[in-house]
């Protein structure tokens, strides 16, 4: 590793030397010196144009838990451990670790990693970030990461994670987002303001620019620990909600990457001369949120289970999505620790049953509702939902629908306005069951959904701490077993990633939904 790491380094000094020697200048904190170094090529063929249906969150990378947010932060941020192409994780800014006792791993960063305004990143950088996020119970992460009890420095890069209590999902949680890490001094000497305008990360892109609703922006980092990714002089994330708007900009050349295209147009893209489909399956389910709360309909199980019964779930993913989903009754999908195989590929659907629980639950004739949904964030989730409503209708429910932007969307629930039911798809970067039945954890929901089952507490409780990984297993699959019959969320199906692809690259999706870059070549 320390021999990579020197050659990594002596590469990255032989080409400052030589882009010195030929601009003469030195690297801006804004433009990061594209441009120049195509070397007879087109500006535009060196630069990478990704076309999303919706606009990040923020830039803070504990407050948010929006995957396709999470797919442009992987870019500038690096984690202390990432999982490699076989789902198997690996230390990526650490270059070594030791369990020490049952509550403590020791780590050590590696040399010569930098930040993007030029700070080193040493054990404080670590302590800031991951005591921020394991203690702030404001921000959406704190959940995933409260399990930290403190951050000991030994030395300038050597640490100790100590957590409050025996942690079987610490590296799981150490491999995404919420230990990015953030620079301490940068943000303590600017402001966390400052900071979210101007992000700074560690990793192989830069931050340069962000027009909400339209674009964000990012360059290379010359000083990357692993060497400056020069394959792309710019890279592009547009915003650009519509479908049909995002595929006729791959069709013609504006982009070079497109998601969630739908299947509409799937043969258009694949017929056209110079772009392609890419498909995988992806590691996030579409589901209802249902209410709980005293006074609304669905706080009665029966309710909640009649409309899950009124839902023809393989009608939605054979007909809305055209083969683009797989029927379920679980978000733990396969390649996930705690994967229930019994509540995958498989759904309920008898509309009888409908109509008999909502008569035992007393809605004999139905009720009205109100069902949220963003529009243009999942493949075909507008469709969907009015597919939804239809069917729910046949039972007797009366839907209004409330389509919404992405933005005003995310305000909705941050704000805890959410009505009836929401649409929401929920993928999992831990790849552990843990993350996603925490979903059931009353604490959390408070005010959003106000469901509480006394036995899944009590094994969310057990599982949190149980170093046994086939008990652990175990107590995950009862969680969803039971949520599969108290239908505190409508699972409805594990979306797959369509994705419509320009000839001029190698690009294939991946299950976690990330897009990241220095994987993307051109040919």
């Amino acid at each position: 590793m320390k021999k990579r790491n020197l050659l990594f380094f002596a590469g990255t000094l032989v080409m400052m030397l030589l882009l010195a020697a030929c601009s003469g200048g030195g690297e801006s904190s804004t433009d990061g010196g594209s441009g120049d170094s195509s070397a007879g090529k087109s500006d535009d063929n060196r630069t990478l144009t990704i076309a999303m249906g919706s606009d990040i969150v923020s830039f803070d990378i504990h407050n948010h838990n929006n995957t396709s947010t999470e797919a442009v932060h992987d870019n500038m941020f690096n984690y202390l451990f990432k999982r490699d192409d076989n789902n198997v994780i690996q230390p990526e800014l650490v270059d070594t670790f030791e369990q020490l006792d049952e509550l403590t791993v020791q780590m050590k960063l590696k040399e010569g990693v930098k930040f993007h305004n030029g700070d080193p990143l040493t054990s404080e950088d670590v302590k800031f970030t991951l005591e921020r996020v394991a203690t702030d119970d404001t921000l959406k992460e704190y959940p995933n990461y409260k399990q930290i009890k403190q951050v000991d420095i030994v030395d300038e890069l050597t640490f100790n994670v100590v957590t409050h209590a025996p942690e079987p999902s610490l590296f799981h949680r150490l491999s995404r987002l919420g230990s990015g890490m953030l620079p301490k001094n940068y943000i303590e000497e600017n402001g966390w303001d400052h900071f979210l305008s101007n992000p700074v990360g560690t990793g192989p892109y830069k931050f340069k620019e962000w027009i909400r609703d339209d674009r964000i922006v990012m360059v290379p980092f010359e000083d990357y620990y692993e060497g400056k990714e020069d394959e792309w002089d710019e890279v592009v994330f547009r915003v650009i909600p519509e479908n049909s708007t995002r595929v006729s900009e791959l069709l013609t050349g504006g982009v070079d990457i497109a998601v969630n295209v739908p299947p509409s147009d799937w043969d258009r893209v694949d017929k056209n001369d110079g772009t392609s489909m890419k498909k995988q399956t992806s590691n996030r389910t579409i589901m209802l949120i249902l209410r709980a709360t005293e006074g609304y309909p669905t706080a009665d199980v029966r309710v909640r289970q009649a409309i899950d019964y009124a839902i023809d779930d393989g009608s939605l993913a054979e007909h809305a999505l055209k083969g683009g989903g797989i029927p379920t009754r679980t978000r733990v999908g396969p390649g996930n620790f705690g994967h229930n195989p019994k509540l995958y590929d498989t759904y309920n659907y008898d509309l009888d049953k409908a109509k008999s629980l909502l008569a035992e639950a007393g809605y004999p004739d139905g009720f009205e509702m109100t069902l949220h949904s963003p529009r243009g964030r999942y493949l075909q989730d507008a469709e969907v939902t009015e597919m939804i409503a239809g069917m729910l209708s046949q039972a007797g429910i009366k839907v209004n629908i409330e389509f919404m932007e992405w933005s005003n969307f995310v305000e909705m629930r941050t704000a805890k306005k959410n009505k009836d039911a929401y649409l929401l798809g929920l993928g999992n970067s831990m790849f552990d069951g843990a993350y996603s039945v925490d979903w059931y954890r009353a604490e959390r929901f408070e005010g959003e959904t106000d469901y509480k089952n006394d036995e899944i507490e009590e094994l969310l409780n057990a599982s949190a701490t149980n170093m046994n990984p086939d008990e652990r297993e175990a107590q995950i699959q009862k969680i969803e077993e039971i949520a599969a019959e108290d239908v505190p969320h409508v699972q409805l199906y594990q979306e797959t990633i369509n994705t419509g692809v320009s000839d001029r690259i190698e690009f294939n999706p991946t299950q976690d939904e990330m897009i990241y870059v220095p994987k993307i070549k051109r040919k």
